[in-house]
């Protein structure tokens, strides 16, 4: 199997709702590494790193996230492979 990292653009109501949390949550049961974070314009940056079908499945959560979160719309790319410890909230 291949390690691959994603980092993913969150659009919609997903600050102020526990989506960094909630999404750090799902990435450690994944067994996934990576991180986060708010963006400036209300959005939300992940980086997911680990075995591509667990990155997958992640990608596949983001598109609803949490119940308290409204996603309109997921961006992804795949980038370099990094070693990151833990998936933390930034």
């Amino acid at each position: 199997m291949s390690r691959i990292c994603v980092l993913a653009k969150v659009s919609g109501h997903v600050q102020g709702v526990g989506f960094r949390y909630h999404t750090a949550h799902e990435g450690l049961k994944l067994g996934l590494t990576g991180y986060a974070k708010n963006l400036a314009d209300g959005d939300v940056e992940v980086l997911a790193c680990g075995q591509q079908s667990d990155v997958q499945v992640l990608l596949r959560w983001l598109e609803n996230g949490p119940r308290t979160a409204t996603v309109d719309h997921l961006e992804t790319e795949e980038v370099d492979w990094r070693h990151v410890e833990g998936f933390s909230i930034r």
